[in-house]
């Protein structure tokens, strides 16, 4: 069999990209020629037949290479099915690969442990990616492209199509086409081509207060459904509060303990030296005055959209 496969794999996970990836590379064995002979696509039901598939599973390939049966959405497979799958493994066609695919199948499940024991290569993990590790992943889609691809941008683009790796690959070719002579794509770029179809999330909002980035942070507002603007006073706090501890551990030469302060990752406070660097002396504390006068004012009656807005203008030193 091409480059020594084995029996059957599990593409498992929720990143659509990878687990295209993973099936398209095993595609990408079938021998030349004999691609439509060799290829059996199906969708796992509930009328789905154990003997039509092992059946296939059986069946012997067109010309000297392998035949490739895949099964999309393996995590509805009747239990007849999914143990005629586990009988076959014990003694499977030599000629013959078969591909499993599935959002989510736990590790405890009787088809995951057979499929696992066939080698250490046999389950293919496609966890989506963290959103931290997205911008990486969306600077290598832009360079398979041929084009560059800025921090701002990856941001702009995430608040503004979520975290569907297969939808940023889509827009990213878009937006390589579209940008294609100046080599780059920019925030100015998504914010001029990308029409937004993500729900602004409150740490998006938060980010850009701390970049003291006015126009944005209004922007997201505006765009926030209903908000609670007493929520996002209580998250506002909390953040700045976050800052003035970077800020007095930055003064004492100290920023490098800044995560274990607070008890987080550094990847959740990785801007936070940055974002406190913004505020002068005294600015973040009276910051924090201004969010209890806003609270003050928002619990007592006062218009929540004109209190908020001028709040978030001040922060931001607009």
């Amino acid at each position: 069999m091409a480059q020594q496969l084995l029996p059957a794999y599990l593409v498992v996970g929720s990143d659509e990209l990878k687990a295209k990836e993973a099936v398209r590379r095993l595609r990408g064995h079938l021998e030349l020629g004999f691609e439509a002979f060799n290829l059996d696509e199906r969708v796992a039901a509930s009328d789905m037949e154990p003997q039509e598939l092992i059946a296939s599973l059986n069946t012997l390939p067109f010309g000297s290479g392998f035949r490739l049966v895949i099964v999309s959405s393996a995590e509805h497979l009747p239990k007849p099915v999914s143990e005629a799958i586990i009988s076959y493994l014990n003694d499977p066609n030599a000629s013959c690969v078969l591909c499993l695919v599935a959002e989510k199948l736990a590790r405890t499940t009787r088809l995951y442990k057979a499929v696992d024991a066939l080698g250490q290569k046999a389950v293919i993990d496609c966890s989506p990616a963290k959103r931290w590790d997205l911008p990486k992943r969306m600077v290598t889609m832009a360079r398979n492209r041929g084009m560059r691809i800025d921090a701002a941008a990856c941001d702009e683009l995430l608040t503004r199509v979520g975290e569907s790796t297969t939808m940023l690959d889509r827009q990213i070719g878009t937006l390589a086409e579209l940008c294609r002579a100046s080599g780059v794509i920019t925030r100015a770029d998504v914010e001029r081509y990308v029409t937004r179809i993500a729900e602004v999330k409150p740490w998006d909002f938060l980010d850009a207060v701390c970049e003291r980035d006015a126009r944005r942070a209004l922007e997201l507002y505006g765009l926030m459904s209903n908000p609670s603007e007493i929520a996002l006073v209580t998250m506002l706090v909390g953040r700045l509060r976050e800052l003035v501890c970077a800020q007095s551990l930055a003064a004492r030469g100290q920023q490098g303990t800044l995560a274990s302060t607070l008890g987080k990752q550094a990847w959740q406070i990785k801007n936070h030296s940055r974002w406190a660097a913004r505020f002068g002396r005294g600015e973040l504390a009276e910051a924090l005055a201004s969010c209890a006068s806003c609270d003050r004012a928002l619990k007592t009656g006062a218009d929540a959209r004109t209190t908020f807005t001028r709040l978030v203008l001040q922060i931001c030193g607009a």
